[in-house]
């Protein structure tokens, strides 16, 4: 097959598979997701910005937008969405699950720059938080 062709071909399937993966973008309690009681998880949030702006998130082809609401998770499966929960003020956000982190010890979760400016931690960089797993309404 011709390099030209071959070209096409990947270009084809990369296009294809963004389409199959299109971002589920998480609304804030606008009853959208429908969100468990139970906690899934608790710990340490954390927040991620402009130097990993555009580049590819883990759920490739996606690319990681700091103004999304997505989030970073060790093991949640991509497309997860979850409530997270300050527990010092209450404020939640819902985020989607597009990536993998975070790398340091001890935290359970990297929120994009908009959903930690949601949940008002920007300035201190961490919060303890909750997570619980979020469902569209039946």
């Amino acid at each position: 097959m011709s390099k030209k062709l071959t070209s096409i071909f990947t270009a084809a399937a990369l296009a294809t598979a963004g389409a199959m993966t299109a971002p589920v973008q998480a609304k804030n309690d606008d009853g959208k997701y429908q969100c468990d009681t139970k906690v899934t998880e608790t710990g340490e949030a954390s927040w991620y910005g402009r130097p990993f702006h555009g580049r590819y998130a883990a759920n490739y082809p996606e690319r990681y937008n700091m103004y999304a609401m997505t989030a970073a998770h060790k093991t949640l499966p991509f497309n997860t969405v979850v409530k997270v929960t300050r527990k010092d003020t209450g404020k939640s956000v819902i985020v989607r699950i597009n990536d993998r982190g975070p790398f340091i010890p001890g935290r359970i979760i990297d929120l994009s720059k908009k959903a930690a400016d949601d949940l008002k931690m920007l300035v201190k960089g961490t919060a303890d938080v909750e997570l619980r797993l979020c469902h569209k309404p039946k």
